[in-house]
């Protein structure tokens, strides 16, 4: 009999250099399955992990082994690797150089389960392609993180966001897309977060996210709703979006989209507190939520 989850969350670990705007250099093991998988799991749901990465690089048995997650995966030549270059204390300005991308994902490689929602939690463009969207449409609710269709490996290895070319063609299949506010300017030429909103609904998205530094919107096709963020500091910075969409996405399984939205924000604002994955509870967010957003 096959395994039963709330969601599974794929995609490449990254072997990354974090250089703050002081010079700091911190290295770890990250990407957005590592924010995604830990935000998942310690809010509460039944959680799986697929990722891919050279065994030599990096123990990623030991990196998920507080998650709370099943981790399934697979290996891989390389081992995707970035430098993330901050120039500001608030980390909103980076330059970031590729040091290795990881072999592509299919849908076959994926672990024989069943899962409520398929979380593409993606790096750099190639990681996946719409076929792959298409196919977990059959079998599942499809999230995806338009980052890593966007973001691509330059010929000198730095990075740069690119129109996603094939965006009408299998927006149709997500149910749950998110964005930050740089995203959607480059994926439908609006800067205005709700106008780009619908216009992403009118091209086949059933719910939209995009992530600002101020706060979360989303739109269903129907209405805007926004939470402010709320965090006291920054320094968790790194994680912020994959945090806010993992919190979303699981809590909208059991709640409507206010009380999601206010969920996600909120524990987002807590994890930027303190560097690293979220490690606290769904209590914690809970409190959270009781003493900055009721208060």
């Amino acid at each position: 009999m096959k395994k039963n989850y709330d969601v599974l969350v794929i995609g490449p670990v990254s072997l990354d250099h974090n250089i703050d705007h002081l010079g700091n250099e911190r290295k770890e093991l990250g990407g957005a399955v590592v924010a995604s998988g830990f935000a998942a799991a310690k809010s509460g749901n039944n959680t799986a992990l697929f990722t891919k990465l050279n065994p030599a690089d990096a123990d990623v048995e030991a990196r998920f082994a507080d998650s709370g997650a099943d981790l399934y995966w697979k290996e891989s030549a390389a081992t995707c690797s970035i430098r993330n270059q901050y120039f500001t204390a608030d980390k909103e300005k980076r330059a970031c150089t590729s040091m290795g991308v990881c072999d592509g994902f299919k849908f076959e490689e994926l672990p024989d389960i069943d899962t409520r929602i398929y979380h593409f939690a993606g790096l750099v463009y190639g990681d996946f392609d719409g076929e792959l969207f298409k196919e977990a449409a059959k079998h599942g609710k499809v999230a995806v993180d338009v980052q890593c269709l966007l973001r691509h490996v330059e010929a000198d290895k730095t990075m740069a966001f690119h129109d996603w070319a094939e965006k009408k063609e299998y927006l149709p299949y997500i149910d749950y897309l998110k964005t930050d506010a740089a995203e959607a300017e480059i994926l439908t030429g609006l800067t205005d977060r709700a106008e780009a909103a619908k216009l992403l609904y009118s091209w086949g998205a059933k719910e939209i996210m995009i992530t600002h530094n101020t706060e979360v919107l989303i739109y269903d096709g129907k209405e805007i709703y926004t939470c402010p963020i709320k965090a006291r500091n920054l320094s968790g910075r790194t994680g912020r979006g994959d945090t806010t969409f993992a919190g979303y996405i699981t809590e909208r399984q059991r709640a409507d989209i206010p009380e999601a939205l206010l969920y996600c924000t909120a524990l987002v604002s807590l994890k930027m507190e303190t560097p690293g994955p979220f490690m606290g509870t769904r209590q914690d967010v809970l409190d959270y939520i009781a003493e900055f957003y009721q208060g």
